[in-house]
């Protein structure tokens, strides 16, 4: 495998495995060099008027919009993902950039009575505003981040992953070309302990957002508490798709597939853990079966395909050692030989609730089916374990689907449906799956200060 070259990173096709580019990989003083940039930015941008920052923005999207096809040909050809999946997400990106183009001029504060004088917030933006994005979301959990930090005022260094850069590489061209001040948007490829870290122990950065695994999580919350620096953080799962006996279990076994084969199980909130009702468990998997052999897995350009590749040979070989010879495999589908980096959709069962493929999180097209007795076991087993960011649950009772979804220790869930993420609602996790949120009417608080002042009448 060809090695990158000081001060590039190869960029490959991982449906093919053929070297597509190579981009930049910033040393230190160019990322402090970019950050400073930023800060200088930060100075005139606070300032611009409400609804002049809104039309930039509205502008933004618009430019987005008009490049849609192009974007998403960059994610398939460098992510990997199907082509309906990456056109849904180039428009998910300019759709948030709609919806937050709406709030500079909402995002009010409150006068509050007090005696003696008048009381009144401001909400103030932090400065430069640091967002790492991983590889399997590359465009859309961008915009997550840029487009309320950039409706409050905050200018954005932000961090594509080394695999992944190229949608965010044009994003932050788009922004230029839509009338963006130099220095407001600005994306930094490179690698992660060099780009990335350096956003954690830049004094200037004074937010960070990180969307990527536990581990790594842990690392830059304990990093960015050396200056008290805010961090949002949507971490790892390991989420449960919960299936009652009261449920359509036909409908619940046609949609599981989907709920944790999407982008080949390379999605955080993947329900890869399947509990079904004893009573059903047995017809529950004849009904998967047919279904995971449905999915279509192969060329991420054809419009049929349902499932692409995974996104490197080395998450390939991680993926796999979920699965060695003796693993209880019940049923698999099947995916293309040959080169590039396939792994056929698996389905293990019976698993132990404890074993390794039903506590940690895979990131692959591998899910467990365990069966569970009654309601509290259902809870029971779907907490069992440190994260907390999705799920689902099916039945056909309103009070039993309300008393699980409270119980479940998740920060989103759906009933009788897979539906995680939706930009004009919060998104975020529970327990080790994260810190804070994302999204929703509310996204633009969590990248402003609350300034009181009172002003005495006496």
């Amino acid at each position: 495998m060809q090695k990158n070259e000081p001060g590039l990173t190869v960029v490959r096709n991982p449906a093919t495995g053929e070297e597509i580019t190579t981009v930049p990989a910033l040393s230190e003083p160019e990322v402090d060099a970019a950050i400073e940039r930023a800060a200088g930015a930060f100075e005139a941008w606070k300032v611009v008027a409400p609804g002049d920052r809104a039309r930039l923005l509205r502008r933004f999207a618009a430019a987005v919009d008009a490049h849609t096809e192009e974007l998403a040909g960059l994610e398939v050809a460098n992510a990997g993902h199907v082509i309906g999946n990456a056109r849904w997400e180039a428009g998910n990106v300019r759709d948030v950039l709609e919806y937050y183009a709406a709030a500079p001029e909402r995002h009010s504060g409150r006068q509050i009575p007090v005696p003696g004088g008048v009381d009144i917030t401001f909400y103030e933006p932090l400065g430069v505003v640091g967002i790492i994005v991983p590889w399997s979301f590359p465009m859309a959990i961008a915009g997550w981040g840029f487009a309320p930090a950039l409706a409050a005022g905050n200018t954005v260094v932000l961090k594509p992953a080394e695999l992944t850069p190229l949608s965010a590489l044009r994003i932050g061209e788009l922004a230029l070309e839509a009338g963006l001040p130099e220095g407001v948007l600005q994306v930094l490829s490179g690698k992660g302990s060099v780009v990335g870290q350096r956003f954690v122990t830049h004094p200037a950065v004074r937010k960070l957002c990180f969307t990527g695994s536990t581990e790594v999580g842990r690392s830059i919350m304990a990093g960015c508490a050396d200056q008290v620096k805010r961090v949002t953080l949507e971490l790892g799962g390991k989420s449960a798709n919960i299936v009652f006996a009261d449920a359509d279990v036909e409908l619940a076994a046609a949609r599981a597939p989907y709920g944790v084969f999407d982008n080949a199980g390379q999605d955080c909130c993947a329900r890869s853990r399947i509990l079904a009702q004893r009573s059903v468990y047995e017809r529950f998997l004849a009904l998967l079966e047919p279904a995971v052999s449905g999915v279509v897995v192969g060329d991420p350009t054809q419009e049929a395909t349902e499932m692409g590749p995974l996104i490197s040979p080395a998450h390939l070989a991680t993926v796999a050692s979920f699965v060695p010879e003796d693993a209880p495999v019940a049923f698999r589908g099947s995916c293309p030989s040959g080169p590039g980096n396939w792994f056929a959709p698996t389905v293990l069962a019976p698993v132990d609730p404890k074993h390794r493929a039903a506590q940690e999180e895979i990131f692959g097209p591998v899910v467990v089916v365990i069966p569970f007795e009654d309601e509290a076991d259902a809870v029971r087993l779907a907490n069992d374990t440190p994260y907390g960011l999705s799920g689902s649950l099916w039945t056909r009772d309103i009070g039993r689907a309300l008393r699980v979804a409270r119980a479940v220790e998740t920060g989103t869930l759906s009933v009788n449906s897979h539906s995680s993420v939706r930009y004009w609602t919060p998104f975020g996790g529970a327990k080790q799956s994260g810190i804070g949120r994302e999204l929703g009417p509310d996204a633009l608080d969590a990248f402003s200060d609350v300034k009181n002042v009172f002003i005495s009448s006496d």
